[in-house]
């Protein structure tokens, strides 16, 4: 279970803001500790929700067994190595078994969950493609994210706009060369 504590995280940023000569009595900078601490709840808050909630199975008499891709998911999270933002956009097909399909509404709601969490890129491209296979149980499910990473792009390396792509595939994708390129081509537009 998520244990968030608002005023330590509101005590830390004091001590951060007083770490660069701050004065914690200015104007701009008075209410900050309890907006960053708000802002962490927030962007943090996948912590608190289980993925189980949103994936329920819908069944249905379609037999829709082809591919189910849903694209350009945009989604912001937090790197856990200097807590600056990642950001982009995911892309998840899948394909159902006979009559088992998911809500595309539910996999959004699973980017926001896992996107909403201390993350790496990596991690969350293959959680995201565990837990629709876990639960889901199709065929096969594949999952590209692409993002750019504030780490690299305002600090570091200072290269705006470079794109990290991680993709992950489970069942018939990785299996099926014909199945993974017929994804890529529909992922590609």
């Amino acid at each position: 279970m998520f244990n968030f504590d608002e005023k330590k995280a509101q005590r830390a940023v004091k001590l951060l803001l007083e770490s660069f000569g701050e004065d914690l009595n200015r104007e701009g900078i008075r209410r900050t500790p309890e907006r960053v601490a708000e802002f962490y709840r927030e962007v943090l808050s996948g912590n608190e929700i289980g993925p189980l909630k949103f994936v329920p199975v819908h069944y249905t008499t379609e037999d829709h067994e082809e591919i189910v891709l849903v694209k350009d998911i945009t989604f912001y999270s937090l790197c856990e190595h200097h807590l600056l933002p990642f950001f982009g956009r995911t892309h998840i097909a899948y394909i159902p078994k006979k009559d088992r399909i998911i809500g595309v509404s539910k996999l959004i709601n699973l980017v926001e969950i896992f996107a909403n969490r201390l993350q790496l890129q990596e991690r969350l491209t293959k959680q995201l493609a565990d837990t629709v296979m876990e639960f889901v149980k199709p065929h096969g499910v594949m999952v590209v994210v692409e993002a750019e990473h504030l780490c690299m792009t305002m600090r570091g390396v200072k290269k705006p706009g470079s794109k990290m792509i991680t993709s992950a595939m489970r069942g018939i994708f990785l299996k099926d060369v014909r199945t993974r390129s017929e994804a890529m081509s529909l992922l590609r537009g």
